[in-house]
């Protein structure tokens, strides 16, 4: 599995923290990690989370990544920016129960995590337990048990209520405002990592004429 990192610049300064987190959980389980930043506080491009949002729409819909980690100081923002986005479900999650229960429940493809709110002593440790209960396990297994399937029966009615409700990812690139796209693909790894790894062309073409 292709996991992206992305967080906005009010946290860019915990990016390494972050980082060294996810990559010491979900290496050793055979995936990997992108890191999109914002790396650091001072870096040219700054990611706001409405970025973030459009960002992890594009690297959903494009197959440049399957599941994406984003947050900021809330993890608020970054959630409704990036459910706003076609194909996109994102959940908000505070403690390895919130991971578990989403991917159990939800079996979603992105979450929006707090970097400030609540990020305290140990924090690098409740990342850990977050990621182990996302990606240790097979997901959309439902909880509880008996309930699987009226679980996976919502989150088909979801997956056509969201289809019905928002345009394709390309549409989505050529409606919203140009100057604000061009900022959430200006990261200095961006190039590198998504074409390299998108899976549609027409999105990735389309984001090189900008």
């Amino acid at each position: 599995m292709k996991i992206a990192l992305i967080n906005e610049n009010s946290q860019a300064a915990k990016n390494g923290i972050i980082h060294d987190a996810l990559t010491s959980v979900v290496e050793p389980l055979g995936h990997e990690v992108h890191n999109y930043g914002m790396y650091s506080a001072d870096d040219a491009a700054q990611l706001t989370y409405p970025m973030v949002g459009i960002l992890t729409g594009i690297l959903i819909n494009s197959g440049a990544a399957d599941f994406v980690i984003s947050g900021c100081g809330t993890g608020s923002g970054s959630m409704l920016a990036a459910n706003a986005m076609p194909g996109v479900f994102c959940g908000l999650i505070i403690d390895p129960t919130d991971a578990f229960l989403f991917a159990q429940i939800n079996d979603g493809n992105a979450v929006a995590m707090p970097y400030a709110k609540g990020f305290g002593w140990a924090a690098e440790l409740n990342l850990q337990d977050c990621y182990r209960k996302l990606f240790e396990g097979e997901s959309g297994v439902g909880y509880p048990k008996e309930r699987a399937a009226i679980m996976a029966k919502n989150r088909t009615v979801l997956a056509d209520l969201k289809k019905a409700s928002c345009h394709d990812m390309l549409s989505v690139l050529k409606n919203v405002d140009q100057d604000l796209l061009k900022s959430a693909i200006a990261g200095e790894k961006f190039a590198d990592l998504f074409y390299a790894n998108s899976q549609d062309e027409e999105i990735s073409s389309y984001l090189r004429g900008l």
